[in-house]
């Protein structure tokens, strides 16, 4: 039985929301951005609930899930596999690492060695992992799932321009309000409500809705308003790096698979508005901003927003 994007998108926030109390949005664009098929980066403050939420995720779609916790001493071969000498049959085998899953949680990924970070750029690009000259792909669905802290710095390693871009989106969930944090409260009251998460979409189902994203229709008026706000961030004073045109295509596919999952077929401006900060501010790199001070680029973008016409053309 066929499942649309639109229903992948509501069984699964609904399973979600079993855990994680009051955070509906953010929610939705975690899924969106699994129905691109594109790496999200969780950033926020320890304890609301990031690794809950990818775990969650996990739990919701019947697919191969591998969390590991990135370390100063991780090594890449770890994430890639390795090619190990078998005494016994006298010749190499390769020994799969942890990249060889459908969804990967990668925990406070800038704890580890730019050069372990580095090791997910050809998998998180390319979905493929090249160990010894021999280059293996990954199998589909393929989702990285990042989290860190914003306000740690002691031990970490930042992440990157070339790094960051290759994430699909940034989210963060915030704390709760008090009648939310109240609910979550008596949801932990008997138990991890966690434990009790069942799948509720299978492989199969998710790529059809993945399928399903890539088919939504895209007007040229929609087009010209995407690179309209592409080109005013490389000529913004106060950013150094404007948006390079992965981040334009990366935003062009979140507003068709936030389309898809209000259930349309086609592309509109509020689209590209709705999804458009959490797509492009971990891109921009601005003058005088720490890159792990998130207000600077938000703000730009959000005058940027209000400053761009906007078209009245639907996609």
């Amino acid at each position: 039985m066929s499942m649309t994007a639109e229903k992948v998108c509501k069984l699964v926030r609904q399973n979600i929301e079993q855990v994680i109390v009051g955070k509906g949005e953010a929610i939705q664009k975690l899924l969106v951005s699994m129905l691109c098929a594109g790496h999200v980066l969780l950033e926020d403050y320890p304890g609301t609930g990031k690794t809950t939420l990818a775990k969650a995720l996990a739990a919701s779609v019947s697919c191969r899930f591998k969390r590991v916790q990135f370390t100063p001493d991780l090594l890449p071969s770890e994430l890639t596999g390795i090619n190990f000498y078998n005494q016994k049959e006298e010749a190499y085998f390769f020994r799969k690492g942890a990249l060889f899953t459908n969804i990967l949680l990668a925990d406070e990924i800038n704890r580890a060695t730019p050069r372990t970070q580095s090791s997910l750029l050809e998998c998180m690009e390319e979905r493929q992992v090249t160990v010894d000259g021999t280059t293996y792909v990954l199998d589909s669905p393929f989702l990285v799932i990042a989290t860190q802290n914003p306000v740690e710095i002691q031990g970490t390693f930042p992440l990157p321009e070339a790094q960051l871009d290759r994430f699909f989106m940034r989210l963060s969930l915030g704390y709760p309000d008090d009648t939310n944090e109240m609910r979550m409260l008596t949801g932990f009251a008997n138990g991890n409500p966690m434990e009790k998460l069942a799948p509720v979409v299978n492989r199969e189902e998710l790529l059809q809705a993945q399928d399903e994203v890539r088919a939504v229709k895209v007007g040229e008026a929609v087009k010209e308003y995407i690179l309209s706000i592409v080109r005013a961030t490389r000529a913004h004073e106060r950013i150094r790096l404007g948006i390079s045109p992965r981040g334009a295509i990366a935003l062009m596919h979140a507003a068709q698979g936030w389309a898809a999952a209000e259930g349309r077929d086609y592309v509109l401006p509020d689209d590209v508005k709705a999804i458009c900060k959490e797509v492009l501010c971990h891109r921009l790199l601005c003058t005088g901003a720490n890159l792990t001070q998130t207000g600077t680029a938000e703000q730009i973008m959000e005058q940027l927003l209000n400053e761009l016409p906007v078209p009245r053309e639907k996609g």
